[in-house]
């Protein structure tokens, strides 16, 4: 089987929000619910597939640390994100701390399940 390797490791850019009004969309309209170091903002968005972004606050660390907080985030929606329901645009916003991959991955899920997104 051929491997495109430019894809590989990729993140679908249909899946990402990038558009500066989504996010005060999102920010503004949206459904919000939290745990100790994160939110989740999320808001339907009449399609079949979620769309997330992964904000950092102002001051959150240096280059390597917002780096690493972007990579962990995206990789704890990857491995949850078949069990969500589709159709929602999805802000998952941590702050300065306790920042490890199993912290956020237990994150992610524990705002997911709160939000309601967890496919039964």
């Amino acid at each position: 089987m051929k491997t495109d390797l430019a894809t590989v490791g990729k993140f679908p850019r249909a899946e990402m929000i990038k558009n500066p009004i989504d996010f005060r969309n999102l920010f503004k309209n949206g459904s919000r619910v939290s745990v100790s170091g994160a939110k989740l903002f999320y808001l339907e968005n009449n399609s079949d597939c979620n769309r997330v972004a992964f904000p950092l606050p102002r001051g959150y660390g240096n280059a390597v640390e917002r780096n690493a907080s972007k990579r962990y985030s995206r990789e704890a929606y990857r491995l949850t994100k078949t069990f969500l329901n589709t159709g929602y645009d999805i802000l998952f916003l941590v702050y300065p701390g306790n920042d490890s991959f199993s912290t956020r991955c237990v994150q992610f899920r524990t705002l997911c399940e709160k939000a309601g997104l967890i496919k039964k």
